[in-house]
């Protein structure tokens, strides 16, 4: 993030935007956006039959994030304490 001049930023909260993003503004199966992040699967018995890695599902994703990320913003951004201030 550095290299790119966005040292404002860090990766754990880009993932974190991904994630709500995701779950807020998509569709997409939250195991599809689990996938992605590349976390494991905790249930031992759910993690036994899952065999898939739903790569395309998982590129569609992917596609649509960069689609977002790639759309400029409609009007300025509001900050939590901004909003909170209200």
């Amino acid at each position: 993030m550095r290299r790119m001049g966005r040292g404002d930023l860090t990766v754990h909260g880009f993932r974190s935007s991904f994630s709500d993003w995701c779950a807020e503004r998509t569709a997409f199966p939250s195991e599809v956006r689990e996938m992605a992040l590349a976390h494991t699967v905790a249930d031992k018995v759910e993690a036994a039959y899952r065999r898939g890695d739903l790569i395309e599902k998982r590129r569609a994703l992917a596609e649509a994030w960069a689609k977002f990320c790639d759309t400029p913003a409609a009007g300025p951004a509001k900050s939590y304490q901004s909003a909170r201030q209200r």
